[in-house]
Formats: C-alpha cells, structure tokens, sequence
C-alpha cells in the first residue's frame, strides 16, 4: 500500500515533464530520489515495530501536518476525473465527484479484518499500471543506451537550464510526507508491542497517553528484528516497484516526446493526446487506464492517511468516529478541485496539481525531521528504548532487560544528510 504513494499523478507529471523536456537524462534523480524514500520508508518501520507509535503519534505535541494530507489527496481527486475523462468523456466535475464514492467503500471496510483485501486490491490496480507501462515502454521503442546513460549523474542539472527545478520537482513528489505518516501506521497492525507471532494481525492498541514508558513482552525482543527486516523487504520489494513504473514514464515520454520534438508536454491530457496521435488510440487508451488506476490505489492512502493525522496529533481530543474524519479529509479535497473544474476547467486542475505538489514540498521537512530526530534517539537517547520484561521461573520475579533499538551511526549520518538535502531542495532552491 505504501508503495502506490510513489505513483500518484504528482509523480506523473514531473516525470512527464523530466522525459519530455530532457530525455533520459534524469533518470538518475528518480534512482536518488527512491533510494532517499527507502531509508525514510525504513525509519517508518522502525519507529512503528519498537515504539508502537505512528510518526504522528510521536511528535503530536510539535505540527499539524493537515494541509499536507489534503493537499495530497488533492492531486489524486484531480488525477482519477482527468483519467475518467480520458477514458469515457466524462465532464471534470463529474469526474470529481465519482472519485467521492471510493471513500465510501474505505469508510465501510477498512480496519484489521479487510486489511488483506485492501492489500489485495491495491495490488490489483497497481499491476494494471504496470502491464500498461510495459506495453507503452514496449510501443515508443526506446534506446536502451541512452537510458542507461540516464543512471549516470551528469552535470547538465547545473548547466542546463531547468533541469534542477525539475529535479527538485521529482524529488519533491516522490517523497511525500503522507507515507511516512501512513507507513508508522500501517506497520503496527502486524507488530503489535504485545504480539508474540510473526506477522500476526491484530487491532491497534489505545495509546492516547504517550508518556508511559515502552515496556514489552520478552518474547518480542528476538521478533522485533525480525519483524524489521521482513517488513523493510516487503518496503523494498514495493518501491522498486515503483521505482520502475517512474523510469517507465519518464522513459515513456523520453522516447515519445521528446526525440519527436515535442519538448512541451506540461499536462496529462497534452500526454494522452499526443500519445494517442503517435502510437495510436490502444497506446492512448492504456495511459488513460494506468493513470485511473494509479490515481484511485493512491487516493485510497491518501484518504487514510488523514486518518492518521488527526487521530495521531490530536488523540482523544478528537470527538469525531475514524469514517467521519476520512470523509472529512476527502471532502476538503474535492472543494478546491470541483472549484477549479466549474470555473477553471482543465487548465485550472493542472495548475491545482501544481500548486498541491508546492504546498506538500514545503511540508516535508517537518515530517522528515522528526522522524530522524526520534528514530536517532530522540535527544536524550530514550525515543528507541524498549523495556522487556518476563517472570522468572526459579522465584517468579519480574526480569528486565533495556534494550536500546536507535538508529546505527552509519543510518543516523545517512538520515541526516537525506533530511539535509530534501530540505535544502524544498526550501533553499
């Protein structure tokens, strides 16, 4: 689920826009980009399987990252009406409002006993993505070596004009601060602190007061690394994944675009257009298809996202039942985009787009930063520390043992410099 957050049609059009305007050549940002994901991705594991808090939980005392979610979800209500009027001439507004129903089967469904099935499905709609893209990458005939050159830093990212803006643009949608949130979460329904089984799922433990002290089963402290390591394989499996359907349409619209000489590809429907006059209306249709595809399996994260959000930063102070704040989330996501659709139209959607991947840029850091503050320790070296605990059998007292799980000097200095490059990229450029 957390690999779709990469796919979303933010993700789309920086990759459009990198391919079309520049070839191959930045490929490599997309490698750097990914890479950077999967240590944050980790950090989120880990802060999840030890702590038992999602990274909101954790630092509910510093932010609200709100605006940050539904800017997020923004792009992805605004991505599933353009691909529906791709696909079936559906008008905008109507195109927005239909992405509204797919909340309602969340609202419905989701919680431990349909986990697997949302899995399932979303790996459903992410396949239809790939088999698109394999297709597309197949039909615009790419030069493979020139796409390997692409993997090779080069330095027209400070010569050529543009193409740094585009680089912080892909980097800037790849990593969004609504996986971290959601990842923390997601990895606690199958590493309860007070789970003995691997992989075992079970409903989310009350942990409104975060004060207490993370005190644990003995038993776990042998299944917690465990537990990390599937679950980071799991998180690698599934960005790679993602990492090859961003190279695919950056290749994509390398190959289709930009050697034809249509370097001005801006937004999704110029794509599918040209995409359909070029290599024909399957070749159209199949773009369409894998950006409806896309846009819905990431909504779905989105949507819970915001979930996570509200519930981690305000607790209990928070009176309203988890459907009533997914519906919440989703509807302050389609007021703008409806908005823009009456008024703006096409145009006005793409820009929307835009203006959401801004808003969520300069978000980021204050996600990020946390995280590696609390996954390092915490400041006091207390944030990673587990208390295990178990009766002994010769005189039946309490036996402890403190074990401290923060991250290892290598991944603190890697986690910092990410974090120091990520915000330079957002802020400073």
């Amino acid at each position: 689920m957390i690999g779709v957050g990469y796919l979303d049609p933010g993700n789309w059009a920086t990759d459009l826009a990198a391919g079309s305007q520049f070839g191959y050549t930045l490929l490599y940002i997309v490698l750097l980009a990914n890479i950077m994901a999967t240590v944050l991705q980790y950090l989120c594991i880990k802060l999840g399987v030890v702590t038992g808090n999602d990274l909101a939980m954790a630092c509910r005392k510093h932010f609200s990252p709100r605006l940050a979610i539904i800017s997020t979800d923004l792009a992805e209500v605004i991505g599933t009406a353009i691909a529906l009027n791709m696909l079936f001439r559906i008008p905008l507004p109507v195109g927005v409002a239909l992405t509204s129903l797919d909340v309602l089967v969340i609202l419905a469904f989701y919680g431990k006993k349909h986990l697997l099935k949302y899995e399932a499905a979303v790996v459903g709609l992410i396949s239809i993505v790939g088999a698109c893209f394999v297709y597309l990458v197949t039909l615009s005939g790419p030069s493979w070596i020139e796409v390997a050159r692409g993997f090779l830093p080069s330095t027209g990212i400070i010569k050529q004009d543009g193409q740094l803006y585009i680089a912080m643009g892909i980097i800037g949608a790849t990593i969004m601060p609504h996986n971290l949130y959601l990842h923390s979460s997601i990895v606690r329904y199958r590493s309860s602190t007070l789970s003995n089984k691997l992989g075992e799922i079970s409903e989310l433990q009350d942990l409104d007061d975060l004060n207490v002290e993370n005190i644990q089963p003995a038993s776990r402290q042998s299944l917690i690394p465990e537990s990390l390591r599937y679950t980071n394989i799991d998180s690698v499996v599934a960005l790679t994944f993602a990492l090859l359907m961003n190279c695919a349409i950056l290749i994509v619209a390398g190959a289709a675009f930009n050697k034809t000489g249509h370097g001005d590809i801006a937004e999704l429907k110029d794509a599918y257009e040209l995409l359909n006059t070029m290599l024909g209306p399957l070749a159209g249709f199949a773009f369409a298809l894998a950006l409806f595809c896309a846009g819905q399996s990431s909504t779905i994260t989105g949507t819970l996202a915001g979930q996570v959000v509200t519930e981690g930063f305000l607790g209990k102070a928070i009176q309203f039942r988890p459907e009533v704040q997914r519906l919440l989330t989703r509807l302050l996501a389609i007021v703008p985009a409806m908005t823009a659709a009456l008024v703006s139209g096409e145009s006005g959607m793409n820009q929307l787009i835009v203006l959401s991947q801004v808003v969520l840029s300069v978000q980021l850091p204050f996600a990020i930063w946390p995280l590696v503050w609390i996954t390092n320790g915490a400041g006091d070296g207390e944030g990673m520390k587990v208390r295990f605990t178990k009766n002994s059998e010769e005189d039946g007292e309490i036996e402890e043992q403190i074990v401290d799980f923060s991250n290892t000097t290598w991944l603190k200095v890697a986690s910092i410099v990410i974090a120091i490059i990520i915000t330079s990229f957002n802020w400073c450029f």
